[in-house]
Order: C-alpha cells, then structure tokens, then sequence
C-alpha cells in the first residue's frame, strides 16, 4: 500500500472510498444497504465516527469522516469486518436471492487467494484515505461524492438519493447523523 493511502492526523478530516471485491454490484436489495447504514451510524455513536458525508452505491462506499474518539483506521477495520459478516449471513439465509451461489463463489475465492482471510472475503482491504487540507479539496470531495448516484443514472437530482448525505445538504433528514460542511 502506497505510504500517500494512510491515516495521519487523527484530528483531520478524510475523504476515503472502499468497494466489494471484484466491484460486485452486492447493494442492490435495501438489507444489504441497512446493513451498512446501521454499522456507520452505530460508529457514529458508540466510537466517535463524524461522518460528514456518505454515498451508499451498489458496489462501493464513498465517506468524508472524522473522529473524535477512536482512531480511523481502527473504526474502518471494524465496520468492514462487522459489516462483511452480517452481509455474508444474510445472504446465505435469503433464500430469494437469484445470485447467492455465484456471489458467495466470488467471495470464497478472493477468500482463498488471501492468506490472511479464513474463508470470505468481501471488501477490497484498501480504503484509500485522502487527507482534505484544503476547503476546495473538501468541496470537490463532497460534490463528487454526491453526483455519483447522478452520474450512475440512479435518480436526476442527488438529494433524491436516499443512500447518501446530499439529502441533509439538501435540508432533509438522511438516514445518518451527519456534520455538515459549511
């Protein structure tokens, strides 16, 4: 992992991306996304994650986060593992789920071309963190983050997307605790 992708300054905010293994488009039924809703917001306010913006797409996550508690990398490595596990079980238990061998194929897979991993492996294991040291880094971050489901086609305008926090910027509730950038 190259030295520029690292956690340096707890005390700063991060824009930071992630993706299932082989971008597998795995978020496409809501408890798969709940999932992932519950454990961020569980981060939010058991081990002092600031999410400051968020982007739920059908293979990837896109954040802007800060903490104020627990170190990032910390708070990232289990969310993902949490996240992983209970994504796995659902879809082994959902008995309508049309690609549930194939997906758990892939994962068993990956699993097995990593010998760190015991038998799944469902995030890519790089998050990617960039430092945002400037406010005009901060707001191409945040716009890119949000026209994402626009530029997927998912809806026209980003507030409508429920899976992110363009909702709050927008003056709505979202589903998270967001901080928002002035």
């Amino acid at each position: 992992m190259s030295r520029n992708y690292k956690f340096r300054d707890q005390s700063k905010l991060y824009f930071v991306s992630f993706a299932v293994v082989n971008w597998m488009d795995v978020f496409v039924r809501r408890e798969y996304k709940d999932v992932v809703v519950e454990s961020l917001q569980y981060c939010i306010k058991h081990k002092g994650l600031e999410v400051y913006a968020w982007c739920l797409m059908s293979s990837h996550v896109h954040l802007i986060i800060g903490s104020n508690k627990e170190p990032i990398e910390g708070i990232m490595r289990d969310m993902k593992r949490h996240t992983a596990k209970a994504i796995l079980q659902l879809m082994e238990e959902h008995n309508q789920e049309c690609r549930k061998e194939w997906m758990l194929w892939m994962f068993r897979r990956a699993g097995r071309q990593n010998p760190n991993i015991e038998t799944f492996q469902f995030w890519q294991h790089h998050n990617h963190p960039i430092e945002l040291s400037t406010n005009q880094m901060m707001q191409q971050r945040l716009d890119y983050l949000h026209q994402n489901p626009v530029e997927a086609g998912f809806v026209e305008e980003p507030w409508e997307y429920l899976y992110s926090s363009a909702r709050d910027y927008a003056g709505k509730k979202g589903l998270l605790d967001v901080i928002l950038i002035e």
